[in-house]
């Protein structure tokens, strides 16, 4: 979908940018179509300019501002989110139309004096419930903290009953890119927004006061039909409940014997009806990809060379990862390998311990070297007791 073929209410218009330029989102997240940033403009008695783009676009978006307004000029800026990546551009929209006024809360402008020096006297301040009418629309602020700033604010349009949602419902990938909404906006949830299941369940109980048509996120789609379905998406991720019957297997091999047992063990599992089985290389697949299956499925192989008396570096970061994104309420089965000295498996089990509600189940292997007979025996034990 092209940004031309957004659809909104006749009085709000889509002003932001797709970014094709860029390889790593946020400086560490693959993206290989790109990400857009959101930005809108809500037309009325009043005119309010819903957040603006990265400074990587600034030109161009401002170019759509230009030509949506035709002639006219913006009367508010509405702050959602003051991260960079939303946020940057503010200072050359204030340069092209500075009799707009900044609306925020006060922690807003407390992260915006980071950024910018701004002169905010005309600035407006909102808090939780506070409304800002425009003529025909009436904008209601809601304070989302942790979703995944502190600063964060949803807006509700109640005329056309808009969400401006911030990052929430948001996902990777451009707006003309022909992909899977569930996997990009999956990826994008449990590496940004994941380690904050709590405030994003507190969002979605306000939420379910509203009567919402339309979602309008800072990146990805806008969300205008069968609302219930992503909004389920996002009680099932911040609530950390499993999606998807099956298993997760990530692995971390130095010369392909822990890979050939990942690899048998996937082949056991789909032999014993397994419904799904992903398998990752973590030396060489996307690790955020990793991270967002091992929440994906409810039961998750961990399988690594031991190293140095440690842990494949791979592996462990892998693991750090989890960790900071709020692991839990899974069931985790160990495979570790080392020659003369296999310590994979007490290094997994010491990071794993420190996530809550995560099942280490007492079954684990350990190979020594290459995999033979009895290792096979043992993968198939283990598909049992992960199918039981």
């Amino acid at each position: 979908m092209g940004t031309s073929a957004v659809k909104l209410p006749n009085d709000i218009l889509y002003i932001g940018v797709n970014d094709r330029d860029i390889d790593l989102f946020e400086g560490q997240y693959v993206v290989p179509n790109g990400i857009a940033y959101n930005s809108y403009l809500i037309m009325d008695e009043k005119i309010a300019v819903m957040d603006t783009v990265d400074r990587r676009k600034k030109e161009e978006y401002l170019d759509n501002l230009e030509k949506a307004l035709a002639g006219k000029t913006p009367d508010y800026l509405v702050i959602s989110h003051v991260e960079p990546d939303h946020a940057s551009s503010i200072g050359a929209f204030l340069e092209r139309y500075p009799s707009a006024k900044l609306v925020g809360n006060a922690k807003t402008f407390q992260l915006l004096a980071n950024y910018f020096e701004l002169n905010l006297e005309n600035a407006v301040t909102v808090k939780e419930g506070d409304t800002l009418s425009l003529g025909r629309h009436e904008l209601r602020f809601m304070m989302t903290p942790m979703v995944h700033w502190p600063e964060v604010m949803f807006t509700y349009d109640s005329y056309d009953k808009v969400l401006f949602s911030a990052d929430a419902f948001g996902k990777f990938g451009a707006l003309d890119a022909e992909e899977d909404w569930d996997c990009e906006a999956r990826r994008y949830y449990f590496n940004i927004v994941g380690k904050f299941g709590m405030p994003v369940q507190s969002v979605l109980k306000k939420a379910a006061g509203l009567d919402i048509q339309v979602i309008c996120p800072l990146h990805g789609p806008v969300l205008n039909e069968n609302l219930g379905y992503y909004l389920d998406k996002y009680n099932i991720w911040s609530s950390y409940q499993p999606e998807t019957e099956g298993v997760f297997i990530a692995y971390a091999s130095f010369h392909g014997n822990t890979a050939q047992a990942a690899r048998k063990l996937e082949e056991i599992l789909l032999q014993k009806g397994c419904p799904r089985v992903e398998c990752a290389d973590l030396a060489r697949e996307d690790m955020a990809e990793a991270v967002e299956n091992a929440f994906r499925y409810g039961k998750v192989v961990l399988a690594a060379v031991s190293y140095n008396g440690g842990l494949m570096p791979f592996m462990e970061t892998f693991l750090h990862l989890l960790k900071a994104k709020n692991y839990q309420k899974r069931t985790v089965a160990l495979i570790e390998n080392g020659s003369w000295a296999p310590s994979a498996k007490r290094c997994m089990s010491e990071i794993l311990s420190q996530m809550s509600g995560v099942n280490v189940l007492e079954k684990s292997i350990t190979i020594q070297g290459a995999v033979k007979n009895g290792t096979v025996e043992e993968l198939t034990e283990l598909a049992d007791q992960l199918l039981a």
